[in-house]
């Protein structure tokens, strides 16, 4: 028997609470665990309130809360890729499709395609929300870093042309944001000694 549009949206609800099983490799800002996706997560949604105001362009802020909560739902199949693992990073959008289709597929069609097409507009990072989530996105766990004193750069020999690499779109939501973030967050941990000067 077909499932009924609420038993569909409470199957995701229920599955998406495995996103708080999927730690990442920053740290908490008292550097003592890791976060998890779900706490990522709300974070940058609460960024996107405060920080809003420093987008380039004008930005739904609703859309792009919403497109920073449900993006990284596809690493509770795919798991998470750690920005710096140029190997994982070979397949993982093959794995992150394939995670969506399921993950998203639980939901009544209108709402499945609906997240789907939210999803695929954050990794396509062409709209002015995406861009912005983007920022969230490379900005959150670079704060955390500097508040860790750079322990998760020092653990895995984080050079800074891979920081720069990685944020080479950062001011595409936010120019005042990313040069805060490089000012404030990332060049004092390479003076520090924290992040590899190449």
């Amino acid at each position: 028997m077909e499932k009924s549009r609420i038993e569909k949206q409470f199957d995701f609800i229920k599955e998406i609470d495995k996103e708080k099983f999927i730690i990442r490799q920053t740290y908490l800002s008292d550097a003592r665990k890791k976060e998890n996706d779900a706490e990522h997560a709300w974070h940058m949604a609460i960024m996107t309130v405060m920080l809003s105001e420093y987008a380039n362009s004008e930005i739904d802020v609703l859309k792009t809360m919403t497109m920073l909560l449900i993006h990284d739902i596809v690493e509770i199949d795919a798991g998470d890729t750690y920005a710096y693992d140029e190997e994982a990073k070979k397949t993982q959008a093959e794995r992150e499709m394939k995670a969506a289709k399921r993950i998203f597929g639980l939901l009544p069609e209108d709402q499945g395609e609906k997240m789907m097409n939210l999803w695929l507009e954050f990794e396509s990072g062409e709209t002015a929300e995406a861009k912005f989530a983007h920022t969230m996105d490379n900005i959150q766990p670079a704060m955390l870093n500097d508040a860790t004193d750079g322990k998760a750069w020092v653990e895995h020999i984080v050079h800074l042309h891979s920081i720069l690499n990685r944020n080479k779109n950062t001011a595409d939501g936010s120019k005042k944001l990313w040069e805060y973030s490089r000012d404030n967050f990332i060049m004092p941990n390479v003076e520090k000694g924290r992040i590899i000067n190449d």
